[in-house]
């Protein structure tokens, strides 16, 4: 066995982690290391000097201790304000800020999705508190803002998530269908996922989706669903894969990658929240685009 020191333990080289859980309390071990880090990462890159609202220019920046508990950082120049927690998820609340940042870091680093009662059991907090945190989480941290189009060569798909028809009980023609949300996601290859509930899967609704989320120019791969003929003559390179001849694969043109993340999706749905209603069913698409986004590109305990 080789020489291993167990007290400053390290990451295999063959682990898929980009931060584990040693690094990540080593990162962040108390609230303060958390508030430094919301401070320099919106305002004081260098941690002293910010942009001062009142002067109009950079001014050096202090902490001091005041009656009220909200942190702050004044201006050394005219004393103006800036509170770092707020419009932030983490305004308001009275949970701890490590508390915030391991349920970020569980979730980003999770590939099954994690229940609100583990975060519970691992917290120590009240049901109540564990599902604020993550739906705060999944619906305004992890929403993708669309800044930034997905480029390169894109894969496009839809599909439907729902349960399946209980067994003995009759039901109308296609009120089974009807009950099933559509998704719609796109791809990009070695970079982000973006996915999004949407009311069905027209070419009037997933055109217009596609040129959302796809920088104009983009390789374009999707199946032989008919509403994506249009894609063509919006500016793309649009290339698709019969699935009804039983072709998957035709060179480097398949679907394979987003279908993977929808079976991903899917799957954790059913073993870690069995079911989800159609409207909350969003959050839980941005925690799955946002934690397989963060698995492929990005690395240390920060960038998670």
């Amino acid at each position: 066995m080789p020489p291993v020191d167990r007290r400053n333990p390290i990451r295999a080289v063959s682990s898929e982690s980009t931060c584990n859980v040693l690094e990540f309390f080593r990162e962040f071990p108390d609230d303060e290391a958390c508030l430094t880090f919301i401070w320099r990462s919106r305002f004081a890159p260098n941690g002293e000097t910010a942009r001062c609202e009142r002067c109009g220019r950079d001014r050096a920046f202090k902490r001091y201790e005041t009656a009220d508990k909200r942190p702050a950082w004044f201006c050394s120049a005219c004393g103006f304000r800036i509170h770092p927690l707020k419009g932030t998820i983490f305004e308001k609340s009275s949970t701890s800020l490590q508390m915030w940042f391991y349920a970020m870091y569980i979730m980003a680093s999770t590939r099954c999705g994690v229940s609100a009662k583990q975060l519970e059991r691992e917290l120590g907090v009240t049901y109540k508190t564990a599902w604020r945190m993550f739906n705060l989480i999944r619906n305004q941290l992890m929403a993708d803002d669309g800044e930034t189009p997905l480029s390169g060569t894109v894969e496009a798909d839809e599909t439907f998530v729902g349960g399946k028809p209980r067994i003995g009980r009759p039901m109308p023609k296609n009120a089974h269908w009807d009950r099933k949300a559509m998704v719609f996601g796109a791809v990009q290859r070695g970079g982000r996922i973006r996915a999004e509930v949407v009311p069905n899967s027209r070419a009037s609704v997933v055109v217009p989706k596609a040129m959302e989320y796809v920088l104009p120019g983009s390789m374009v791969y999707t199946d032989e669903w008919h509403a994506y003929k249009q894609l063509g003559k919006k500016g793309y390179v649009h290339k698709r894969v019969s699935h009804s001849t039983k072709v998957y694969v035709r060179g480097d043109v398949h679907t394979n990658t987003i279908e993977g993340f929808f079976g991903l999706f899917k799957n954790g749905i059913r073993g870690s929240y069995h079911a989800v209603s159609h409207k909350w069913l969003q959050g839980y698409l941005n925690e799955w685009a946002g934690a397989t986004t963060a698995a492929k590109t990005e690395t240390g305990c920060s960038a998670t």
